[in-house]
């Protein structure tokens, strides 16, 4: 465990005991050709702005885009928002109090991270992020009010809809698929604070190929654990990447609120009928 937070005295959680992969080979087919025909995003690219990269991290030469934005003076600040999707929404004299990209008002449109990625040579980990359930603020990713599977997903996804709304939720709040291009790297980088809840938050997180090179650390950069289960449970608060390799990889990410037969399932560590 080295100085893991962990899940009830283990790395992370397995969750193949309890869960069917037996489809996950059907859901990769689904899952790669489905990419192919919707508009995917780039996300990540403002950890070490948003503070929540691992020490050794913010060393790294990779450019950050929030670290870039705050210092535009206000005419590359007017060149920036041109290419937004609704220009007309912000006013130069006030560019100090936007904020920009993920889980803020104004998302990133897929014209500006491709300029500040070619005029800036800002990194984006994942090059290949979509919403099949979107949440709006990363604190009410847990909360299922509201929410579904947009048309479009269940137009090109539907067997992998069919198989989030069957894993053992009570309510769901985000579910994304994010992919990470050949080479490239996911720094690390934790979800959420040790010490600021009470509670581990609450996800299932599956990799129909089992090659994506998911992996956690200690904050000593001392211990690396890669995640080799096809489906599993891991801290947030715990530091996490994924490690580079000369090929496409993608998992899918669930968050929400476990059913309490299932938590008391994992709790006993016996697979069993409750859900």
């Amino acid at each position: 465990m080295s100085s893991l937070c962990g899940i009830w005295g283990k790395p992370y959680l397995d969750l193949s005991p309890f869960l069917d992969t037996r489809r996950f080979p059907e859901l990769d087919d689904e899952i790669v050709y489905g990419l192919a025909n919707v508009d995917t995003g780039y996300t990540g690219g403002s950890l070490k702005w948003m503070n929540v990269v691992a020490p050794w991290v913010h060393a790294d030469p990779y450019v950050d885009y929030g670290e870039v934005i705050e210092r535009f003076d206000e005419k590359e600040f007017i060149r920036f928002v041109s290419l937004a999707d609704d220009p007309s929404a912000f006013d130069p004299a006030r560019r100090r109090a936007y904020r920009f990209g993920d889980e803020t008002d104004h998302p990133l449109s897929h014209r500006q991270a491709l300029y500040l990625k070619q005029r800036y040579g800002v990194y984006f980990p994942w090059k290949c992020a979509y919403h099949l359930i979107a949440n709006v603020r990363w604190d009410d990713k847990h909360s299922g009010a509201g929410k579904g599977f947009s048309d479009e997903a269940r137009e090109h996804f539907p067997l992998l809809c069919r198989f989030i709304e069957e894993l053992p939720f009570r309510e769901i709040g985000r579910a994304l698929i994010f992919g990470i291009e050949a080479n490239d790297h996911a720094p690390a980088h934790r979800d959420s604070e040790p010490g600021r809840s009470l509670q581990i938050a609450q996800s299932i997180s599956f990799d129909p190929r089992g090659n994506k090179g998911f992996y956690l650390v200690d904050p000593d950069n001392t211990r690396p654990v890669v995640v080799s289960a096809p489906i599993y449970w891991f801290n947030d608060m715990d530091y996490h990447g994924v490690l580079p390799a000369p090929f496409f990889r993608y998992s899918v990410r669930v968050d929400g609120v476990f059913t309490p037969s299932f938590e008391a399932e994992l709790r006993r560590g016996l697979p069993g009928r409750a859900r």
